[in-house]
């Protein structure tokens, strides 16, 4: 019962919609209604400037570490921190506070990474970076840097790490699919780049 208090827990904190408050309570801009109607960081950027963009990631990455701290907070030891983020995740993906509309799950997954994994944190980071600085695509970085991050959770120990392995597959096919209508963007020529990098 326990056990089932605290992934509900972390589903509530990645439900908790950044991008929803940040933009009613200090722009009065519901951002649904603006850009690519997402509640996440890139939409925010897009919307409401770089203060509110980075505002919003931020706390999108807090709530994914957050989550994954809950059972070393309340002392669970059995419960795995990985399957404690997943549910952030899917907060933060299907929101119960937003009407179940939410962001595309990187920021979130990134912030599970940071409250198990700090060093793969930053790695992604840097992939992140260096494609957009390189193709000028936010959602195209961000799925290059879910597949870096698939692909580097086979190698990361010597021995595998299945949790690992099976939690960042998971958050990489989540990354992808709900960047479907982004990669038909992009083969069209129709996807919107960035302009400060």
């Amino acid at each position: 019962m326990l056990y089932a208090l605290i992934l509900l827990l972390a589903y509530l904190l990645g439900s908790i919609p950044s991008g929803l408050i940040v933009g009613k309570a200090f722009y009065g801009v519901d951002i649904r209604e603006h850009g690519s109607g997402n509640l996440g960081g890139t939409n925010t950027f897009r919307t409401l400037g770089v203060k509110a963009g980075l505002a919003v990631t931020i706390a999108d990455i807090l709530k994914g570490t957050l989550a994954t701290s809950l059972p070393l907070i309340f002392g669970f030891d059995h419960l795995h921190p990985l399957l404690v983020g997943t549910f952030a995740v899917i907060g933060h993906m299907f929101p119960v506070f937003a009407g179940f509309r939410g962001g595309k799950a990187v920021a979130t997954s990134g912030g599970v990474l940071l409250g198990y994994v700090p060093i793969l944190f930053l790695i992604l980071i840097a992939v992140f970076f260096i494609s957009l600085y390189l193709t000028k695509y936010v959602s195209l970085s961000s799925m290059i840097a879910a597949i870096v991050a698939f692909a580097t959770s086979l190698f990361y120990n010597h021995e595998p790490d299945i949790p690992l392995i099976i939690v960042i597959g998971l958050m990489a096919f989540f990354v992808i699919y709900r960047h479907r209508a982004n990669i038909k963007r992009i083969i069209n020529g129709t996807e919107p780049k960035i302009k400060w990098l």
